[in-house]
């Protein structure tokens, strides 16, 4: 049987990331190619540094292949749950660089890599689309202030004085922002409403 060859590149990502929790070298690789675009596509939307972007990006599969086993089918696909990943060690790694708030002119940048480039290719599941375009449709200044708090993890007074607005509008803006997500997020897909 040492003739015959399965064809591994067209294994699914399940079987790929346990070839990865094994130790499998033949399929570690296959995984890397087949995630690597993405998962820098990710890195780069976040940090904005390419360097950074690599360096989150070999994170992200050391990452997948010590955590391999805890991986859940039911929570969402394997593209899915790497990307998570990247983009959480992404945030980890700004935050970790960023000694003082982001300007407020650079959040436009932000929000618009949140809503279109590397990353809305990079996640392209239907949940993380949806977040994109509600994120996308609230006013500026509430997306700002929701970025500024949901991926930068800023205080709200942190937030009021970058964009040197009172305490209570910073929160005010946040909590408007949120509650327009819950509500858009929450709302059962039904078609386009006609009023």
């Amino acid at each position: 049987m040492s003739g015959f060859r399965s064809p591994v590149g067209r294994l699914p990502d399940e079987a790929l990331l346990s070839g990865l929790a094994t130790g499998d070298p033949d399929l570690a690789v296959i995984f890397v190619r087949r995630f690597q675009h993405r998962v820098f596509g990710v890195a780069m939307a976040v940090t904005g540094d390419e360097q950074l972007a690599e360096d989150v990006a070999q994170l992200t599969f050391e990452r997948a292949w010590r955590h391999a086993q805890i991986y859940d089918s039911r929570r969402g696909s394997v593209a899915t749950w790497l990307t998570s990943i990247a983009h959480n060690l992404a945030v980890d790694a700004v935050r970790a660089r960023r000694t003082e708030p982001m300007a407020p002119e650079d959040l436009d940048a932000l929000i618009g890599a949140v809503t279109e480039t590397p990353e809305q290719w990079a996640l392209a599941e239907e949940t993380s689309s949806q977040l994109r375009a509600a994120v996308g449709r609230l006013p500026r200044e509430q997306a700002r202030a929701l970025v500024m708090a949901g991926v930068y993890g800023m205080t709200a007074q942190q937030i009021a004085d970058a964009e040197r607005i009172p305490l209570g509008t910073a929160k005010t803006r946040i909590r408007a922002a949120m509650t327009k997500l819950r509500t858009t997020l929450a709302s059962p897909k039904r078609g386009d409403h006609v009023q």
